[in-house]
Protein backbone atom coordinates (compact mmCIF):
# COMPACT_ATOMS: atom_id res chain seq x y z
CA UNK A 1 0.00 0.00 0.00
CA UNK A 2 1.42 3.34 -0.83
CA UNK A 3 -0.30 6.98 0.02
CA UNK A 4 2.98 7.98 0.57
CA UNK A 5 4.71 5.81 2.42
CA UNK A 6 1.56 5.11 4.81
CA UNK A 7 0.96 1.44 4.94
CA UNK A 8 -1.37 -0.67 6.84
CA UNK A 9 1.16 -2.09 8.99
CA UNK A 10 2.14 1.67 9.88
CA UNK A 11 -1.07 3.32 10.40
CA UNK A 12 -1.27 4.37 13.76
CA UNK A 13 -4.27 6.50 15.20
CA UNK A 14 -1.23 8.59 17.13
CA UNK A 15 0.01 9.77 13.74
CA UNK A 16 -2.20 12.02 13.22
CA UNK A 17 -0.80 14.52 11.10
CA UNK A 18 0.08 12.14 8.79
CA UNK A 19 -3.77 10.95 8.68
CA UNK A 20 -4.34 15.00 8.18
CA UNK A 21 -2.22 15.16 5.31
CA UNK A 22 -3.13 11.71 4.08
CA UNK A 23 -7.07 12.69 3.80
CA UNK A 24 -6.83 15.96 2.55
CA UNK A 25 -4.42 14.20 -0.52
CA UNK A 26 -6.74 11.82 -0.87
CA UNK A 27 -6.19 7.90 -0.72
CA UNK A 28 -4.65 6.00 -3.78
CA UNK A 29 -7.10 3.55 -5.45
CA UNK A 30 -4.10 1.09 -4.89
CA UNK A 31 -4.21 1.51 -1.56
CA UNK A 32 -8.04 1.23 -1.36
CA UNK A 33 -7.71 -2.18 -3.24
CA UNK A 34 -4.40 -4.05 -1.70
CA UNK A 35 -6.68 -3.50 1.39
CA UNK A 36 -9.61 -4.89 0.33
CA UNK A 37 -7.51 -7.58 -0.69
CA UNK A 38 -6.94 -8.50 2.72
CA UNK A 39 -10.02 -7.52 4.45
CA UNK A 40 -12.86 -9.17 1.44
CA UNK A 41 -15.59 -7.08 1.69
CA UNK A 42 -17.77 -7.62 -1.39
CA UNK A 43 -18.57 -4.61 -3.35
CA UNK A 44 -21.67 -3.43 -2.49
CA UNK A 45 -20.47 -3.46 0.96
CA UNK A 46 -17.79 -1.33 0.63
CA UNK A 47 -20.31 0.96 -1.45
CA UNK A 48 -22.52 1.15 1.60
CA UNK A 49 -19.39 1.78 3.83
CA UNK A 50 -18.34 4.52 2.11
CA UNK A 51 -21.22 5.98 0.69
CA UNK A 52 -20.89 5.56 -2.71
CA UNK A 53 -21.69 3.57 -5.64
CA UNK A 54 -20.24 0.67 -6.98
CA UNK A 55 -20.05 2.09 -10.35
CA UNK A 56 -18.14 4.97 -9.00
CA UNK A 57 -15.94 2.75 -6.88
CA UNK A 58 -14.99 1.28 -10.48
CA UNK A 59 -14.53 5.15 -11.81
CA UNK A 60 -11.93 5.34 -9.39
CA UNK A 61 -10.25 2.15 -10.55
CA UNK A 62 -10.31 2.80 -14.37
CA UNK A 63 -9.38 6.01 -13.82
CA UNK A 64 -7.01 5.41 -10.81
CA UNK A 65 -7.91 8.11 -9.16
CA UNK A 66 -7.25 9.16 -5.48
CA UNK A 67 -10.29 9.10 -2.93
CA UNK A 68 -11.56 12.28 -2.30
CA UNK A 69 -11.21 13.59 0.89
CA UNK A 70 -14.22 12.52 2.48
CA UNK A 71 -14.08 8.73 1.35
CA UNK A 72 -10.44 9.22 2.26
CA UNK A 73 -11.08 9.94 5.74
CA UNK A 74 -13.96 7.61 6.44
CA UNK A 75 -11.44 4.91 4.45
CA UNK A 76 -8.60 5.33 7.28
CA UNK A 77 -10.89 5.34 9.87
CA UNK A 78 -12.32 1.74 8.86
CA UNK A 79 -8.58 1.31 8.47
CA UNK A 80 -7.61 2.01 11.80
CA UNK A 81 -10.87 0.01 12.83
CA UNK A 82 -9.57 -3.27 11.22
CA UNK A 83 -6.41 -2.82 12.78
CA UNK A 84 -7.77 -3.14 16.12
CA UNK A 85 -9.84 -5.43 15.35
CA UNK A 86 -7.00 -8.19 14.18
CA UNK A 87 -4.94 -7.06 17.17
CA UNK A 88 -7.79 -8.07 19.81
CA UNK A 89 -9.19 -11.10 17.96
CA UNK A 90 -5.54 -12.41 17.04
CA UNK A 91 -6.04 -12.61 13.27
CA UNK A 92 -8.10 -11.72 10.56
CA UNK A 93 -10.18 -14.39 9.79
CA UNK A 94 -11.47 -14.07 13.23
CA UNK A 95 -12.03 -10.98 13.70
CA UNK A 96 -14.09 -10.80 9.79
CA UNK A 97 -16.46 -13.75 11.64
CA UNK A 98 -16.90 -11.42 14.78
CA UNK A 99 -17.68 -8.14 12.26
CA UNK A 100 -19.96 -10.24 10.45
CA UNK A 101 -21.77 -11.87 13.15
CA UNK A 102 -24.73 -10.04 15.24
CA UNK A 103 -24.11 -8.44 18.62
CA UNK A 104 -25.81 -8.77 21.45
CA UNK A 105 -23.84 -5.11 22.85
CA UNK A 106 -24.19 -3.67 19.67
CA UNK A 107 -28.33 -3.92 19.73
CA UNK A 108 -28.07 -7.23 17.84
CA UNK A 109 -26.83 -5.34 15.05
CA UNK A 110 -23.32 -6.93 12.90
CA UNK A 111 -20.91 -4.44 13.73
CA UNK A 112 -20.11 -4.36 9.64
CA UNK A 113 -23.56 -2.61 9.58
CA UNK A 114 -22.38 0.00 11.43
CA UNK A 115 -19.34 1.48 9.51
CA UNK A 116 -21.47 3.48 7.06
CA UNK A 117 -21.11 6.81 9.47
CA UNK A 118 -18.88 7.70 12.24
CA UNK A 119 -20.66 7.56 15.34
CA UNK A 120 -21.22 3.81 14.14
CA UNK A 121 -17.41 3.04 13.61
CA UNK A 122 -16.77 4.95 17.36
CA UNK A 123 -19.61 2.13 18.28
CA UNK A 124 -17.79 -0.45 16.95
CA UNK A 125 -14.53 0.34 18.31
CA UNK A 126 -15.49 0.66 21.71
CA UNK A 127 -16.82 -2.57 21.55
CA UNK A 128 -13.22 -3.95 19.81
CA UNK A 129 -11.70 -1.91 23.35
CA UNK A 130 -14.00 -3.30 25.78
CA UNK A 131 -13.13 -7.13 24.63
CA UNK A 132 -9.45 -5.75 24.54
CA UNK A 133 -10.50 -5.37 28.56
CA UNK A 134 -12.33 -8.22 29.42
CA UNK A 135 -15.33 -6.50 29.94
CA UNK A 136 -18.78 -7.44 28.59
CA UNK A 137 -22.42 -6.51 28.02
Amino acid sequence: MKTDSLTFKSLENNDIFKLIDVTRQGVDYETFEDFTVSYPLNSSTWSKILNMSERTIQRYKREKKRLDSIHSEKFLLIMLLFKKGVSVFGNTSNFLAWINSKSIPLGGIKPIDLLDNSFGINMVKDELIRIEHGVLA
